[in-house]
């Protein structure tokens, strides 16, 4: 096979929850197991820290690996989902795991008997840590798909774990209570290994805290170790003065990125306090050109300046409110949205939060698990939002840049896979 026939195996025979959701949902770590047996435990020949959260923990993982990286470490880093090319949940340095090493290891699985049925970010999560030992990396940062407890990944023993935040996400799985779903992210908390949390309210606390007396875990919640002491906003750029670090060049400009931010820094703390040698250069550079060193697309991306043009991954309430929040705060004449969302996903709340001076452009991705858009822009106007409805992110965007003159604002976003087809189009026109 080649690659393109690789992923369609892998997309096809296992398919993915990103794109179909619910049916593709796989509890229990069985077969992740089974299948790290039939690898070899390829995940115990390097140090590896393991972030969780219902958001940040992609921007969080990213930062962690590229501060790493700029201290002169060889590092893995396992992120999900894609938003172009697969290639791009397995890297190392920055670098995409190669087409033929994708082939490799599919050809390899299916060569080899094995007698379970994994799904497609079982097997993903394989092929990563595989690919990893092959590598030899120092260190691999790795994220959680979903939740913590039963996540794919949550076979790995840890060096340090991290939980960026809790909110509602994934319900149907996760619970339906922010105390359910963080017993769940809690599970990645590890006998006498140090866990960082990013945010979390009183009985949340109390969930990890019992958690890490459980286990006999330091535990540090990085809202009561600020490191970040103030901060502005020059040329989408995040200038954080620090407690311990001095003035930190942030590239990820988000509002929501200052408290990512301060829980890295505890992180990297935590890393330091365990004997890792991460020097104050590396800690500048790796937040300074985060988006290079790891390749980091999708947070509060500017793609263009006239009109200014952003998107953002953000697909939740609690995301969603810091998007809305920086919206607000932007300089513009008219505001163009495009929209459009899952449809297993409860969208109320969140429809309700985006501002109705905006012209809309509500659209689907091209994904089974979208919602279509004719009937997102029902919902949206039946609370206000006024616009037209397209059949493609292409179109919708086309759309909104006919209509936008140099002084408007275009956002796109709602869900991670409107901005993987704007940013898979925009890769085509370039």
């Amino acid at each position: 096979m080649n690659y393109q026939e690789t992923t369609e195996y892998l997309y096809s025979q296992m398919p993915m929850f990103s794109r179909i959701g619910g049916e593709a949902y796989k509890e229990g770590l069985g077969t992740s197991e089974a299948l790290d047996r039939m690898y070899g435990h390829p995940h115990h020949c390097y140090r590896t820290i393991h972030v969780a959260g219902t958001n940040g923990k992609g921007s969080t993982s990213h930062l962690i690996a590229s501060i790493l990286q700029q201290s002169g470490y060889k590092v893995g880093l396992y992120t999900s989902p894609h938003l172009v090319d697969f290639r791009e949940r397995i890297r190392v340095n920055g670098q995409m795991i190669p087409e033929q090493a994708v082939i490799d290891f599919v050809e390899e699985y299916r060569n080899s008997g094995f007698e379970g049925a994994p799904s497609f970010f079982e097997l993903t999560s394989t092929m990563a840590f595989d690919y990893f030992r092959k590598q030899n990396v120092d260190f691999a940062v790795i994220e959680v798909g979903l939740g913590g407890r039963l996540d794919s990944t949550n076979i790995i023993s840890p060096i340090l774990s991290v939980i960026t935040n809790i909110s509602y996400d994934h319900t149907q799985f996760l619970g339906d209570t922010l105390e359910k779903i963080a017993s769940e992210k809690a599970g990645i908390i590890k006998p006498g290994i140090p866990a960082i949390i990013g945010e979390a309210n009183d009985s949340l606390r109390k969930i990890f805290t019992e958690k890490a007396h459980e286990v006999n875990a330091p535990i540090t919640f990085a809202e009561d170790c600020n490191q970040i002491t103030g901060h502005k906003k020059e040329n989408d750029k995040l200038i954080m003065e620090t407690a311990s670090n001095g003035t930190v060049i942030n590239e990820l400009s988000g509002n929501c990125q200052i408290k990512n931010a301060n829980t890295v820094l505890n992180a990297i703390k935590a890393l330091r306090n365990i004997g890792i040698n991460i020097n104050e250069q590396a800690i500048a550079e790796g937040f300074a050109n985060v988006c290079k060193i790891s390749g980091l697309m999708g947070r509060w991306s500017v793609i263009n300046d006239s009109p200014r043009t952003v998107c953002d991954t953000g697909h939740n309430v609690a995301g969603v409110q810091y998007i809305v929040k920086q919206l607000a705060k932007e300089k513009y004449s008219r505001l163009h949205i495009v929209l459009g969302f899952v449809k297993d996903k409860d969208i109320t709340h969140i429809l309700e939060m985006f501002p109705r001076y905006a012209t809309y452009y509500f659209t689907n991705a091209a994904i089974p698990r979208s919602l279509p858009a004719s009937e997102l822009k029902a919902l949206a106007t039946a609370r206000g939002l006024d616009g037209n409805d397209y059949p493609t992110v292409p179109e919708a965007y086309n759309a909104a840049l006919e209509a936008a003159s140099a002084d408007d604002m275009i956002f796109v976003g709602g869900s991670t896979f409107i901005v993987a087809d704007l940013l898979s189009h925009l890769n085509k026109i370039q």
